[in-house]
């Protein structure tokens, strides 16, 4: 990426409705359930298949500018949980972001098991289809880990793969690939679900303050 002669002037002519230009981000914003997960994990006697059922909520943030990179982005929280066990199976902050200028997409994930990634694609503002990627080593797009889960289950690679359908939902394919201790060959985690909206989203503060709505579902 070719760096811009003045890093810092931010833009001035800054649209505060995010919800109208997240691009292809704009059909993830609400909130979301998917019944039908299916999780494959690397145990000690050989792969394990849990299914799982899932909610997530991505609410609009206000535009959030780099010097002259505009951003406009959704906050999320994945919660997830099985049949067999109360307590949580997953459970995952972050953001998803959108730079209109280049349709450059980014997700920013953290797990409380001590491991963070910012993974990237681009996509064009009507795509039936997102991927984003984060590669173990690199200062970019990359993937953070506790020194156990390097040294245990260290992940090389992180790709998310999002299709949306005409009725409105959307599924995707999580695949994760891990060097797990002890095994000569790389372990490929994989998880996949299909969700849709029970919740429409919210608007972001500074459209809010903008309209002069108060707090409000918008539908």
């Amino acid at each position: 990426m070719e760096l811009p002669e003045d890093i810092f002037t931010e833009p001035e002519d800054v649209d505060p409705k995010t919800l109208d230009n997240l691009g292809p981000l704009r059909r993830l914003a609400g909130v979301w359930e998917g019944q039908r997960g299916v999780d494959v994990n690397p145990k000690a006697d050989g792969p394990e298949t849990r299914d799982y059922y899932e909610r997530i909520d991505m609410q609009p943030i206000d535009p959030q500018a780099n010097g002259p990179q505009l951003f406009y982005g959704l906050r999320y929280h994945v919660h997830i949980n099985t049949r067999e066990e109360e307590i949580s199976f997953h459970d995952q902050v972050g953001y998803w972001l959108y730079e209109p200028a280049t349709g450059l997409i980014l997700q920013t994930l953290a797990i409380p098991r001590g491991q963070i990634a910012l993974a990237a694609g681009h996509a064009q503002p009507d795509a039936k289809t997102l991927t984003v990627r984060a590669e173990r080593g690199t200062s970019e797009y990359g993937i953070c880990s506790t020194s156990f889960l390097e040294r245990a289950f260290r992940t090389d690679s992180y790709q998310l793969d999002i299709e949306f359908h005409d009725d409105g939902s959307w599924s995707y394919v999580s695949d994760t690939m891990l060097m797990v201790k002890g095994q000569a060959e790389p372990f490929l985690h994989r998880d996949h679900n299909h969700l849709r909206k029970i919740a429409e989203p919210d608007l972001n503060p500074w459209a809010r303050i903008v309209s002069g709505a108060g707090r409000g579902i918008v539908r």
